[in-house]
């Protein structure tokens, strides 16, 4: 992806075509965002699919398996406990499947014909664009779930590194223990991704 990006800037069928040593610019009209459409389109269907995994491993952690509670709350069927954010991820999957149509196979003549094959370059990446922020909330809610999830396991503990993590994510969404709006615990846990600063586990990080 970075790598068509930085070859199609730097490309010289582009349009404008710039000189800076001779001080001179050609608008040679020789533009295709073909490259850049077909790329972006694959990154929105690589997203959709991380959130698709997601979305399934939140299911498996209402379901009632492993021990752990229906719906992940002491009391299902007089709690409806995290049914609703795993319908609100199953519903944001969906959405990212039909977003990710390929917009590059797309194309209408304009311009009275001068321009009769369009990459539709701009709709792939505003659609890339809400795919990856449909994505971020979809693990958003996953993390929401998985750490409900590990309160029902106590006294048992997980890793240092992921006890650590989530004791930063309890600063900012608390444990469930009776129905709720779960919209704004949602959205919470969709904040505290984007702005925690964590660093990975040395086994993480290639070459160490």
């Amino acid at each position: 992806m970075a790598s068509v990006f930085s070859e199609e800037i730097n490309a010289v069928t582009d349009n404008p075509t710039i000189f800076p040593d001779a001080d001179l610019i050609v608008s040679g009209g020789n533009f295709h965002g073909q490259p850049l459409a077909l790329a972006l389109d694959y990154l929105a269907i690589a997203a959709a699919e991380l959130g698709n995994i997601s979305e399934r491993r939140t299911y498996q952690l209402i379901g009632g398996k492993r021990g752990l509670p229906s719906f992940l709350v002491a009391n299902p069927g007089l709690n409806s406990g995290f049914m609703i954010p795993q319908y609100t991820a199953a519903s944001i999957v969906s959405q990212n499947k039909q977003l990710c149509t390929p917009a590059s196979v797309d194309s209408i003549v304009s311009s009275q014909g001068q321009e009769d094959h369009v990459s539709m370059g701009a709709n792939a990446a505003t659609k890339a664009y809400r795919v990856m922020k449909n994505l971020g909330r979809i693990l958003a809610i996953e993390l929401f779930n998985a750490a409900q999830a590990l309160e029902f396991r106590r006294p048992l503990k997980t890793s240092s590194y992921l006890e650590n993590f989530l004791e930063k994510y309890r600063k900012e969404v608390a444990f469930v223990d009776h129905d709720k709006i779960m919209h704004n615990e949602i959205e919470k846990s969709v904040h505290f991704i984007y702005t925690v600063e964590y660093e990975l586990p040395d086994a993480l990080i290639p070459g160490i």
